[in-house]
C-alpha cells in the first residue's frame, strides 16, 4: 500500500509538472508549521502559568482574611481540646462566635476515621472517643484548618 501511495505521488508530479527536474518544495512549510505550533504550545504554557501565579499572588497578598481565618482555627482546635479533656461537662459548649466575620467549624474523628457528633464524651459515657479533630477556619475569601490528634 505504501508503494501505490508513492506511485501514485510521482505520477501526479509528472502530468502536473511536466518540466523536468521540477521538485515540490514543501520542507520550509513544514518547519514553519511545526515552529508556529511549538511557539503556540509555549505561549499558551505561560500564559496559563502566569493565570496560577497571579492567583498565588493575590491569595499571599490577602494577610488580613488569613490571619482571621488562621485564628478562627486555632480557637476550634481550643474548642475540641476543652471538650475532650473535659468530657464530664454537663453541656459541651457551644462553637464560639466572631464579631470579624469569621466562622469555624469543627470535626471530630475517631480512630476508624467515623465522624462523631462531639467531641467529648456522647452520652453517658466519661471519655471520649474522639481520635483527632479538624477545625478549619473560614472567612469570605480565605480557608485555613488545623489538624489536632487527641
Amino acid at each position: 500500500m505504501i508503494f501505490f501511495c508513492f506511485w501514485c505521488y510521482n505520477r501526479w508530479v509528472r502530468i502536473f509538472f511536466p518540466k523536468k527536474g521540477f521538485v515540490l518544495k514543501t520542507k520550509g512549510q513544514v518547519m514553519l508549521l511545526t515552529v508556529l505550533s511549538i511557539g503556540g504550545t509555549i505561549l499558551g504554557a505561560s500564559t496559563i502559568a502566569g493565570l496560577l501565579m497571579v492567583y498565588q499572588i493575590r491569595s499571599a497578598t490577602d494577610f488580613t482574611n488569613s490571619a482571621k481565618a488562621i485564628f478562627a482555627a486555632d480557637t476550634g482546635i481550643e474548642w475540641a481540646q476543652y471538650n475532650y479533656f473535659n468530657p464530664t461537662s454537663s453541656a459541651e459548649l457551644s462553637l464560639p462566635l466572631f464579631s470579624n466575620g469569621s466562622s469555624v467549624l469543627v470535626t471530630c474523628y475517631d480512630v476508624n476515621d467515623i465522624v462523631l457528633s462531639s467531641c467529648g464524651a456522647i452520652g453517658g459515657a466519661t471519655t471520649s472517643n474522639a481520635s483527632y479533630a479538624i477545625a478549619q477556619g473560614t472567612t469570605p475569601n480565605t480557608k485555613r484548618a488545623f489538624y489536632l490528634s487527641l
